[in-house]
């Protein structure tokens, strides 16, 4: 049973059948549903630097979904990402002035907003759940301050491929970024992939993974983590919800200092599309 664009059923709300609807098209990226993910996110960090493996914080990542459906089938999907930093360490060097002692290398915590990014792509699913989409995916020199961002906007193409069934979810999600302006020193030119696996044995859980990894050409740097995310679709008073656990582990990153893990708790209320019937 397919989900309507901005409604889920009110006679499925109650079942099994409900749970598993709201769970596949919430693990589908071409999904009508519209939604608002909150990624409460806990990294801990290591590298060679004194210190780097006492070092941790917490975001939180509002990522909401607006899809907007078309008159033949497909729909245009705008999805914001913005991200609020809390105590990100950032480390510098720090100089004694008493004679004799050397420098040392020493950490500084920044709070506040990150680089609001954002993609929009145009999306088709076949009648035999082929899932395909293209567009742009951009980030703004939003950040409170140049530890949490880089100063440039950048923009690039992204493509997705995917598979869609009644008990799987599979797909490949890259894009690639160049910086086009802004007052930042840093150039911009990173690659990023998202492959995705997710199993739905039934009664709205789904079990997975989806890394997220990225090349940076820039310092010739991959991040490649192992993921594992554990989600659970449930209807609360008539409202849909998914709650999904994640952790990665970065066995590739930088080694002077970088995330080791993170964990994550990721809350998506699904709610009315506001944006049914804009562009028909």
């Amino acid at each position: 049973m397919a989900l309507a664009a901005n409604m889920i059923p009110a006679s499925a709300q109650d079942d099994a059948r409900s749970a598993d609807d709201i769970a596949r098209e919430l693990s589908n990226p071409n999904t009508a549903l519209a939604s608002m993910t909150f990624k409460n996110q806990f990294r801990f960090y290591d590298g060679i630097l004194p210190g780097s493996d006492s070092e941790w914080n917490y975001s939180l990542n509002f990522n909401p979904a607006f899809p907007f459906p078309l008159n033949n089938g497909d729909k245009i999907i705008w999805r914001p990402a913005i991200p609020f930093v809390i105590d990100s360490p950032v480390p510098f060097v720090s100089e004694f002035a008493a004679p004799g002692l050397a420098s040392e290398i020493d950490f500084a915590n920044h709070t506040g907003l990150g680089d609001i990014g954002f993609d929009l792509a145009y999306a088709h699913t076949t009648e035999s759940g082929l899932l395909l989409a293209g567009g742009l995916f951009t980030t703004l020199p939003t950040a409170s301050s140049g530890a949490l961002g880089t100063g440039r906007w950048s923009i690039g193409p992204e493509i997705l491929i995917g598979k869609l069934s009644e008990n799987y979810v599979l797909g490949l999600f890259p894009n690639h970024v160049w910086d086009v302006a802004g007052w930042g020193d840093n150039d911009i030119s990173v690659t990023t992939v998202q492959l995705f696996a997710t199993w739905l044995p039934g009664g709205g859980w789904n079990v997975g993974s989806a890394p997220i990894m990225n090349y940076n050409w820039n310092n010739e740097q991959w991040t490649i983590p192992a993921n594992l995310t554990i989600g659970k679709a449930v209807t609360i008073d008539g409202q849909p919800w998914k709650i999904a656990l994640e952790a990665n582990y970065y066995f590739e990153r930088s080694d002077v200092f970088g995330a080791e893990w993170m964990i994550g708790l990721n809350i998506t209320p699904v709610m009315k599309n506001p944006f049914v019937g804009l562009l028909k």
